[in-house]
């Protein structure tokens, strides 16, 4: 075994200059097996871990990993498998944070890999009471309103479930889709037909282009997107392979959305899972109205472990499709047929969607209709109200005057759609 280390000074004008740092090393011919581990002090410094092999892109851990494994047929999650291709590869360093005293970081390299890939946990499938899909909310013929989740995470990234936890969560939620999001890497690709087979949910492939200027989540089986490259590029990218990007949670925190755009995605993660923190919040739609082109409307709780207080499907994004495939579901989406609710019960622990009896509101042709949102108000995108007074209650409703959403007394939000 052939282990190099190098130390990497990295100041403050290093992060001004470049946000990602390669340190490259090469790979020689017949090497079945490599390992990687970079050491810092994590007191004041984010530094987040990557890798390009020779022949291209081999994964991401970002902050939450500070070591990867990759065999012949097995990878740290995250990383691709395969023996490593012989030519230059490229340890990619993330300078997320840097202290004014900057921080040195080492970076050891052995070839090959002085150990195997720690053994991923199983999942036990959760027992399913109940499937979104049931509720027969009301759609055109043909189409069902099936239930899901666009933005989740799993060990492949930051989340501490394997990608049958995740699942597992979903099916107890009731949903009938989730989408899995990691963060810059499609390692897990791979694992989400047999998972979601196994659990009785659709998993839909997604990769969180994750930069300290905003994300997005790209949806289809369509590959790994670049996100050191401009954002611009994303949305084109994903165009030409034939998949949806989505820019998520636009007004969060220091993940809010800053990246400038010619051309708009297709879709808008409107009601991330933070919206919870003050549901009265009218900051999603007033940054939703700069957005001139309109976009189809998309909901995440992010989830990303057990101990966060709300489950998958809080909210809950429901999709006008054919069936519950991957395939149609990301139909439903490319066609704008989508609706949100944001109802949940709390035990006092973690917040689980009322999938059965949230209220909703739907598009159905040229009307809205409010289900289950008796006493509640419709508001459309002008703040023109109107009171729901049955149980199903159709409204006219042009497009160009969304988004429409239902509100309580108290004026928290409740459900939307276009």
């Amino acid at each position: 075994m052939t282990t190099t280390r190098r130390t990497i000074p990295i100041t403050v004008d290093t992060q001004n200059e470049h946000r990602f740092l390669d340190v490259p090393f090469e790979v020689p011919p017949g090497t079945d097996s490599l390992e990687v581990v970079i050491r810092f002090d994590g007191s004041n410094a984010g530094i987040d871990l990557g890798c390009e092999g020779a022949s291209g892109w081999r994964g991401w851990s970002g902050g939450a990993r500070t070591e990867f494994l990759i065999h012949p047929a097995d990878a740290t999650p995250g990383y691709l498998p395969g023996a490593p291709e012989a030519g230059e590869w490229k340890v990619v360093l993330g300078l997320h944070r840097v202290p004014s005293e900057g921080v040195q970081v080492e970076v050891e390299i052995s070839i090959p890999a002085s150990r195997a890939v720690p053994p991923i946990p199983d999942a036990a499938p959760a027992t399913r009471a109940m499937r979104g899909s049931d509720r027969g909310l009301p759609a055109e013929p043909g189409l069902t309103w099936f239930a899901g989740d666009f933005h989740g995470h799993t060990i492949h990234s930051d989340g501490r479930l394997p990608i049958g936890g995740l699942a597992a969560l979903g099916v107890a939620s009731g949903l009938d889709f989730m989408a899995v999001t990691d963060h810059n890497t499609v390692s897990h690709h791979t694992h989400l037909p047999a998972e979601g087979a196994k659990h009785g949910i659709t998993l839909l492939p997604g990769q969180e282009v994750t930069t300290h200027r905003g994300h997005a989540n790209a949806f289809g089986d369509i590959g790994w997107i670049d996100f050191r490259e401009p954002a611009q590029r994303w949305v084109d990218e994903v165009d030409r392979r034939g998949g949806i990007l989505s820019i998520n949670h636009p007004i969060s925190g220091d993940c809010s959305w800053l990246h400038r755009l010619e051309r708009r995605p297709a879709a808008v993660e409107l009601w991330h899972s933070t919206w919870y923190l003050e549901l009265i919040s009218t900051a999603p739609f007033a940054w939703f109205r700069t957005w001139p082109e309109g976009a189809t409307l998309l909901g995440g709780s992010d989830t990303h472990m057990l101990e966060e207080p709300q489950r998958p499907g809080t909210p809950t994004t429901w999709v006008a499709a054919t069936d519950a495939s991957a395939e149609a579901i990301l139909e439903g989406v490319r066609a704008g047929r989508t609706a949100i609710t944001g109802s949940g019960s709390f035990d006092g622990t973690v917040l689980m969607p009322e999938l059965m009896r949230a209220p909703a509101l739907v598009r159905l042709g040229g009307e809205v209709v409010a289900v289950d949102a008796e006493g509640l108000v419709l508001v459309d995108g002008f703040g023109r109200r109107r009171s729901v007074r049955s149980a199903r209650e159709a409204f006219a409703a042009d497009p160009a005057d969304g988004p429409f959403h239902l509100v309580l007394a108290d004026r928290r939000i409740m459900a939307l759609c276009a």
